[in-house]
């Protein structure tokens, strides 16, 4: 039977992909633990659609990001033996022909969006807040001589940009209304 718990992070560290150890508080586990939250909401947000297009769109977002975890879970600079899945341009083009293809139907936008409006795409909202806490970790692992690769930057915060705009879809197709943001001055 296969148990869940190993015991091995009681005093606080866990095993990178590569076998090396570090804290549960470093950066890396910090960026893939941030990678999988935004996973989780993207898959509460799966749920409250009840859309098959969208469905379809947010499984492809959940497999790549469980690829983009196993990156960033990995040991830098180590020779890994078992085969990790690969984070490719067209994963990224994926996103921005799927933006675009949303946009073709949206209202144009003459104002910042308050979140809300209906409830999927209020917690498409907070699974957007989350992808940009991701790709901040992830620069911020950059700026500090972290091993990260460029194309989990660029998928991150193209996925920031896929979140927002099916917000704003989801808001569209349940016939809500977007909210939007008048500075009191």
């Amino acid at each position: 039977m296969f148990k869940i718990y190993t015991k091995t992070g009681d005093a606080g560290e866990t095993g990178l992909i590569g076998g090396a150890r570090v804290a549960k508080s470093h950066i890396r586990i910090e960026s893939y633990g941030t990678v999988d939250e935004l996973n989780s909401h993207i898959g509460v947000v799966n749920d409250l659609c009840n859309n098959a297009e969208i469905s379809a769109w947010l499984r492809e977002i959940q497999d790549r990001l469980f690829t983009v975890g196993s990156i960033l879970a990995t040991q830098p600079n180590k020779e890994v033996k078992m085969k990790l899945p690969d984070l490719l341009e067209s994963d990224v083009t994926y996103l921005e022909i799927n933006i675009d293809k949303m946009n073709e139907v949206l209202p144009e936008m003459r104002a910042f969006i308050l979140p809300g409006g209906q409830l999927a795409s209020s917690s498409c909202h907070v699974a957007r807040c989350v992808c940009r806490r991701a790709e901040r970790l992830c620069v911020g692992m950059h700026e500090t001589g972290e091993n990260v690769p460029t194309l989990v930057i660029i998928y991150l915060n193209r996925l920031s940009d896929f979140l927002f705009t099916l917000c704003r879809y989801i808001t569209h197709i349940h016939g809500a209304q977007e909210v939007e943001w008048r500075p009191r001055m």
